[in-house]
């Protein structure tokens, strides 16, 4: 990661270092260009700001400001810090608080037959989360109990007291430790709107004692609002297993109507994916002279739809602009989250039609499309036909890449586990099996953002290399995962060639990638869930806290993915992010979310801007935990005895040799 004096590149993503550089040479702005022109606030970076009233701003500046500034109210520097973080948390867990509040409303529409264009796809996974947050299942209509499910999770968003039903998912030890220290959620709005209370002038005034609330609002989000979107979207949509797709800006074709859908939900994005394909609409393109209809996503609607789907990914949120700039989208559709308010600036050099359908994302110069689960596919045809009749429109100008790379993506909690020892043998076993060993020294949770302040798409892919050499399984989401895809980093192949001896001998038997793609950044839940399991399979930890494990977001932007880091460090996962600290002006502050939640939770928080030292620290982490677990020190190419783990043909003959039991309907093969 070392320039080497050389002024860095604005990303390390080649075919988008291809769009970028014919863009300057034109003149065109995008993130890249204005990141370079504005400078972060050196106050307000470090978390030295207060503006939540009108007697301030108020800026605490200089080498005694821990131990003698003050607001104007009287507010200390770790107070201003301890709620500048909160507040943070509590706008991730709302973003993703409200995705899982309106998957849960879909979830009733279908319930309720009124939204007949989405059915129940996962019966037994809908059963399962049934049992999970005790609502009776056996004997009942599929439509009843969905309705329900529905109801109890729209519960958890409002409920003033008890707590979140997913609460109980969590190894018991854990829980235990969210009690202790009263972290419990009681329910995903509630502890967003007493964030907020609390971080407001007059009010709380111990940062231990408003870091501690932000916690409780992260694991509302966590095991609240974010683990609800992912297995409602399982439930409706199916419950991924591996698929192959493509990633790259050289995704879009010179002769089909290219149609990009980007954001954050699924709903209208599945509704497209039938859409397309759609005789009548294929005969409409053609009717306008194009060959065909080519579908394409961007961020984390990219991730929903390759995983079930294989549809191609353009990359991450630093693609975006760059995408329009190919000169080959037809239109660019638009959900929630992520979405740059400059898209419609650049689309105007173009001929490609931004299409709003959110009433929380509207866009002055962009096309709004209203999305209604009630009439979802006369709303996706109406999308498409709009993309369609602009294929005329397309101009000759674009930077047109063309290489892509193959994914393999679609690698769910039920997935891995099915995985391991096929459909009657199914377990974490042989990975618990393979840590112990020294085989895979650990896990790493590598996720988050892609940002324009550093090489974007650079960390991410330095990481993902240097932890599967040192024999370390990487498991990633959001723009992580696209970062990996444009790099051609997600397929079996890759383990053959860059994996570490144990890691790679793991990948061989089980036929995976080192590096599992598992979803969008809501799916950071089956990270969680994969844990809990580990932890009940027995011979790590018996709690999420002191695994092998810790969780990266190298080039983290967003509110969410503080929240997200948040419940991992309560769930007790040590996690780093990259980049300066939002916080960094307070050392006390820094000592609560390193020591202090180490101490009570087993997680923590740090914040790291260079990679070497983030790959160091990573290291550091694991090491100390397979010391403190007893376990067989990690040696590169010495293994402990272990069970035999067994490869794709082992499983097939057991499987065979298995006599079929009745399932559940409509399910996917791979998933039970």
């Amino acid at each position: 990661m070392k320039n080497n004096g050389h002024k860095p590149a604005k990303t390390a993503n080649k075919e988008a270092a291809i769009v970028l550089e014919w863009g300057d040479s034109r003149g065109y702005e995008t993130c890249f260009t204005r990141a370079e022109k504005m400078k972060p606030c050196p106050i307000g970076e470090s978390g030295a700001c207060c503006k939540v009233c009108h007697m301030g701003p108020c800026r605490l500046v200089g080498t005694k400001a821990e131990e003698e500034g003050r607001g104007i109210c009287g507010a200390t520097l770790p107070v201003i810090a301890a709620r500048n973080l909160a507040r943070m948390v509590a706008a991730g867990t709302a973003c993703h608080g409200d995705h899982g509040r309106d998957m849960a409303f879909t979830l009733l529409a279908v319930a309720e037959g009124e939204a007949k264009d989405f059915k129940i796809k996962d019966v037994k996974k809908l059963y399962r989360v049934a049992e999970i947050i005790g609502v009776a299942a056996e004997g009942r209509p599929v439509l009843d109990v969905a309705k329900d499910v529905a109801l109890k999770f729209i519960e958890d968003f409002g409920r003033q007291r008890g707590e979140v039903s997913y609460v109980r998912r969590a190894p018991k030890k854990t829980q235990g430790r969210w009690k202790k220290w009263d972290i419990v959620p009681r329910g995903i709005d509630r502890e967003i709107a007493e964030t907020l209370d609390r971080t407001t002038m007059g009010m709380d005034a111990d940062a231990d004692s408003i870091l501690n609330h932000a916690l409780k609002a992260a694991v509302a989000n966590g095991w609240g609002g974010s683990m609800i979107s992912t297995d409602i979207t399982d439930v409706l949509f199916g419950t991924p297993s591996p698929v192959k797709a493509e990633a790259s800006l050289g995704i879009f074709k010179d002769d089909e109507v290219n149609i990009v859908i980007h954001g954050h939900e699924p709903n209208l994005a599945e509704m497209i994916v039938d859409v397309v394909y759609e005789p009548e609409m294929i005969e409409y393109a053609k009717s306008k002279g194009a060959k065909g209809i080519n579908l394409g996503g961007m961020c984390c609607t990219a991730n929903e739809v390759m995983m079930r789907h294989g549809i191609p990914t353009a990359g991450g949120f630093t693609n975006q602009e760059l995408g329009i700039m190919t000169g080959l989208i037809e239109a660019m559709v638009v959900d929630v989250q992520c979405i740059m308010p400059a898209l419609t600036e650049v689309s105007k050099k173009f001929h490609t039609k931004i299409v709003t359908t959110s009433s929380k994302v509207r866009m002055p110069g962009a096309t709004h499309v209203q999305f209604d689960e009630h009439n979802a596919k006369d709303i996706a045809r109406e999308i498409v036909k709009l993309a369609i009749d602009n294929y005329p429109n397309r101009k000759a100008e674009g930077s047109h890449v063309t290489e892509t790379f193959p994914v393999i993506a679609g690698f769910s909690h039920e997935y891995i586990e099915y995985m391991q020892g096929g459909r009657w043998r199914a377990s974490f076993r042989p990975l618990n099996d393979a840590i112990m060993a020294g085989r895979i020294r650990g896990v790493v949770g590598l996720a988050g953002c892609d940002n324009p302040r550093v090489p974007s798409t650079g960390m991410h892919k330095f990481l993902a290399i240097e932890l599967i050499k040192n024999d370390v399984l990487v498991v990633s989401t959001g723009c992580s995962s696209a970062s990996c895809g444009t790099a051609g980093f997600l397929t079996p192949e890759m383990a053959m060639e860059n994996a570490g001896p144990g890691l790679r001998e793991v990948c061989e038997a089980i036929g995976i990638p080192p590096i599992l793609h598992l979803g969008s950044c809501v799916d950071n839940t089956r990270i969680l869930t994969i844990a809990t399991a580990m932890a009940a399979e027995g011979g790590l930890s018996d709690e999420i806290g002191g695994m092998p494990a810790v969780g990266i977001a190298p080039e983290f932007i967003t509110e969410k993915a503080i929240s997200i880091g948040c419940y991992f460090a309560a769930s007790g996962v040590p996690v780093i992010f990259g980049g300066e600290s939002p916080v960094g002006a307070s050392r006390e502050v820094t000592r609560i979310m390193t020591e202090v939640w180490f101490e009570r939770f087993k997680g923590a928080l740090h914040f790291e801007p260079d990679p070497e030292k983030i790959l160091a620290m990573t290291f550091d982490y694991i090491d100390k935990a397979r010391e403190a677990l007893k376990l067989r020190k990690y040696e590169p190419g010495k293994f402990g005895a272990e069970r035999v783990l067994m490869d794709m043909a082992a499983r097939r003959e057991i499987e065979k040799a298995a006599v079929p039991h009745a399932g559940v309907g409509g399910i996917n093969e791979s998933e039970n």
